[in-house]
């Protein structure tokens, strides 16, 4: 009697990698593995050999000398502030916000200013391995919209401040705005919303307890700049008696919605609020350490049990969107300020970088590591460079040696998005040429 086979299963896309770090279990490097997708999802993860036996895959691309890592997720940007990258540097942090970034932003903010500020950083995250934002700026109808268009993955930030802006006049028409938003794009399989009260100096409790009551009816996070320098802890003892964490407590915001961003100001009573109530931290060290902000305690968050992400800030104070840059700094500094060099290691700042944003986003269930069932939401890193060898430790290598010229591919839901470090549907020439005319514009009002 003649052997029966079943015939290979199909699938969109095989990855062959010489290694995959799928960041779930920490630590695990599979080496010689490949990942294959179908429909946006990862249906398997096994020996490359097995992999190339079991499956008809409609394309197959392989990299036997690069690491396949989740798609990076930066957890706190301002994208459209792409545009205002180096626009005044060196200043501390209410200089440079008051008396230069908040008038220069008064000047040119819109749709389009908006628009492009995003073409041009989804084009550089891409470049950079990072396939998810966490974003936090006005006109989040026109932020989505773009995002969507390229194809990139994003919680969009409906934005409240208790000031007028371009985006609304009152806090009425802040909440109005942000419903229609979130009514928009309500169950998209790539672009989610939450809430983005700008920080506890520009809100005022009223708001905070609609933000909340909103943020538990639609279960949509919050993501709110806070405890970011001595001086915001001063002044909310001085108007509030209480320090910031305390006020948000008092109000009902510190939960495991809750999306804290810098938190460079902490008690260990403090901390440990945040692990009780499943806080989500965004560490931005680079910004922080740029604008004299205070150094966050990494180490001493990740030891408690809060989770940990990380997030390069906006381009006007960091200035870049180099998420890899990011976690080495983030790594490093957690070290010295713990005076630990067991402090958050290589596995840990990678998993802040992916599963720990994904998670902090609510977004852990479909992005963050390569398990099978998510989102093939994936990033090739070649290591072949003799900046990258020999290679004792990839995952030590990734974080501590690696650039993101290093990054070759990314597929956000399966879909490539860079191919042989080429953007897929993106027209570089034209994103410089343009981002060259506003810096015309905005020279002329900045001079």
């Amino acid at each position: 009697m003649s052997e029966s086979f079943a015939p290979p299963e199909t699938c969109d896309l095989l990855i062959e990698a010489g290694f995959v770090i799928p960041v779930q279990p920490a630590g695990a490097v599979l080496e010689n593995h490949a990942v294959a997708v179908r429909g946006g999802e990862i249906v398997a993860i096994l020996p490359t050999a097995e992999a190339r036996a079991r499956f008809a895959p409609a394309q197959t691309v392989s990299r036997p000398e690069a690491a396949l890592i989740p798609g990076l997720v930066n957890a706190h940007t301002h994208n459209p502030m792409t545009l205002l990258r180096g626009i005044a540097d060196d200043l501390p942090l209410m200089v440079w916000l008051q008396q230069h970034i908040w008038p220069v932003e008064a000047a040119v903010i819109g749709p389009e200013f908006v628009a492009d500020g995003m073409a041009l950083a989804i084009a550089e995250m891409l470049r950079g391995g990072t396939t998810c934002a966490n974003e936090n700026y006005f006109f989040p109808d026109v932020q989505a919209a773009v995002y969507k268009r390229h194809g990139f993955r994003a919680r969009v930030g409906l934005p409240v401040i208790d000031f007028p802006t371009a985006w609304a006049s009152s806090s009425d028409e802040y909440f109005d705005k942000a419903g229609e938003v979130h009514d928009q794009w309500r169950g998209d399989a790539l672009i989610g919303t939450a809430f983005v009260p700008h920080a506890p100096y520009t809100v005022n409790d009223a708001n905070f307890e609609r933000i909340r009551m909103l943020s538990d009816q639609l279960d949509i996070p919050v993501h709110l700049h806070t405890h970011e320098t001595a001086q915001e802890i001063t002044d909310s003892l001085k108007q509030h008696g209480q320090r910031p964490l305390a006020r948000l407590d008092r109000l009902g915001l510190v939960n495991d919605r809750l999306i804290a961003i810098h938190m460079t100001q902490l008690t260990e009573a403090e901390i440990q609020l945040c692990a009780e109530r499943g806080v989500s931290v965004v560490h931005c060290p680079e910004s922080n350490l740029k604008l004299a902000s205070g150094f966050c305690p990494a180490g001493a968050l990740q030891r408690a049990g809060v989770n940990l992400a990380i997030g390069t800030d906006g381009c006007a104070s960091n200035n870049d969107l180099d998420m890899f840059s990011e976690v080495r700094t983030a790594a490093q500094l957690a070290k010295a300020v713990a005076n630990d060099a067991t402090a958050l290691d290589a596995a840990s700042a990678l998993h802040a970088a992916t599963l720990g944003g994904a998670k902090a986003l609510g977004f852990g269930d479909r992005i963050g590591s390569i398990e099978v069932g998510k989102q093939a939401d994936l990033a090739c890193v070649d290591l072949s460079a003799l900046e990258t060898q020999p290679l004792h430790h990839v995952i030590s290598q990734l974080i501590y040696a690696t650039g993101r010229h290093q990054v070759t591919d990314v597929w956000i839901a399966g879909r490539p998005r860079l191919i042989q470090r080429e953007l897929v549907d993106i027209d570089t020439v034209a994103l410089v040429a343009n981002a060259r005319q506003w810096h015309q514009r905005i020279r002329n009002l900045h001079s």
